[in-house]
């Protein structure tokens, strides 16, 4: 027979330690669902509401028990948190990464926490709106991290529409926020003298983070190379390097490890692989599946912050650098500058994932075909490649428009 009650709970009494319990503020139904199972759920706060909500309940148990009710009715007025549950395991069976389902279902769960969503029916674009303006004004929260919660709120309801737990999707027009209207950790690419400062720098530097200086010149030149993320260069042992004595040595990252759920391969430039053995001669791994770079949790355990890495070394060669020279003007020039900042004056960051940044701008420098620089950065769609990846300077602009011919033939054109 179906009921409401008041769950029981135990409270302790800050001054005196004494344990006593008290009901709860809301109300919960008892009833036996159409297969005879015995359900329990919270209702509502007040005692009227409640009783109504769960005469919804068992109006639905005999609507399904005689046939009447459709499946899609019936899951749209199961708690939200039963969905829920079934999409962690969605998003388990696509082998998502651990990191993505625990910040997917996060970032899910605040939205339904926040504007108290208790079931599918309640589920529309103008309460997850109303979610971003919140966290936008109260926390001054970017547009970038506003997306990450729309596209999984939008990925979520998808989910439910195919799997026939919504009859439509009801976050079908909640529209993605601009960002490059509120960029908050751009990147830039470091130029060749800025790199090769750093490079060297880390090589005579202390450990930072627990990397060696040595191993983080080899992290960068490998990271400027190929445009590997942390994650992927984290996971990397010897048996990923092959054919490193012949003319097109590779290094593949496995599919578990790479952003794309596949293996990816990348020829590595003979100059890198140089280097590379050099450094292995100095390193000598252990064993062939020892971590080359423990810096990734995934991998190793232990998540290390490759950005403060990254400070810690442009800070250094930067000193160097502004110590090179005895002429004072120069001197408060080359301070004044940006060159080897961490965080460039415009806010733009030089951090582990700028080397990524650096990697694909220098395609562009050595003309590489926009086709071939989306495949070799991996890139799905090449507007990522080249609005985001690819960096041209003022100068370079410059050159190109003066490259242009002029409307006045010169003189030398002349007939």
């Amino acid at each position: 027979m179906a009921n409401i009650f008041k769950r029981m709970k135990t409270v302790t009494d800050p001054k005196t330690g004494e344990k006593t319990k008290v009901p709860s503020k809301m109300w919960w139904g008892r009833y036996r669902d159409a297969k005879g199972v015995d359900c329990r759920l919270p209702l509502a706060a007040d005692k009227k509401s409640a009783q109504l909500r769960l005469s919804e309940l068992v109006q639905q148990v005999e609507r399904e028990k005689s046939g009447l009710a459709d499946g899609t009715e019936i899951e749209m007025k199961k708690p939200i948190q039963v969905h829920l549950e079934a999409y962690h395991q969605h998003l388990l069976a696509k082998n998502n990464t651990a990191r993505h389902i625990n910040e997917t279902l996060a970032r899910i769960k605040r939205v339904l926490d926040d504007r108290q969503i208790k079931t599918a029916m309640q589920l529309k674009t103008v309460e997850v709106e109303a979610f971003i303006n919140d966290i936008r004004t109260e926390n001054n929260t970017s547009l970038e991290t506003c997306n990450h919660y729309m596209r999984s709120m939008k990925s979520f309801a998808r989910w439910m529409l195919l799997n026939e737990r919504l009859y439509r999707n009801p976050l079908e027009s909640l529209t993605i926020l601009n960002t490059r209207t509120d960029r908050r950790h751009d990147r830039r690419p470091l130029a060749m003298d800025e790199f090769v400062r750093m490079y060297e720098a880390a090589k005579t530097g202390p450990p930072v983070e627990g990397i060696s200086g040595h191993d983080r010149a080899m992290l960068y030149l490998l990271a400027a190379w190929t445009g590997y993320r942390k994650g992927e260069l984290g996971s990397l042992t010897l048996r990923h390097f092959i054919g490193l004595d012949t003319d097109t040595p590779m290094i593949t990252v496995r599919a578990n490890y790479s952003k794309r759920r596949r293996d990816d391969s990348m020829v590595l430039h003979l100059d890198i692989t140089d280097h590379f053995k050099k450094w292995l001669e100095i390193r000598q791994p252990a064993s062939d599946d020892e971590i080359l770079f423990p810096i990734s949790e995934t991998s190793c355990g232990v998540e290390r912050k490759t950005s403060d890495m990254m400070a810690f070394d442009l800070m250094a060669a930067r000193q160097i650098w502004i110590a090179e020279t005895d002429d004072e003007a120069e001197q408060k020039k080359r301070i004044a500058s940006d060159f080897l900042k961490y965080q460039a004056t415009d806010g733009k960051f030089a951090d582990f994932h700028a080397l990524r940044h650096t990697f694909i701008t220098n395609l562009s420098y050595a003309n590489v075909a926009p086709k071939t620089a989306q495949m070799l950065a991996r890139h799905s769609d090449i507007k990522l490649t080249m609005q985001i990846y690819t960096h041209i300077n003022a100068q370079e602009q410059a050159d190109a428009i003066k490259s242009l011919p002029g409307l006045t033939p010169k003189k030398d054109e002349k007939a």
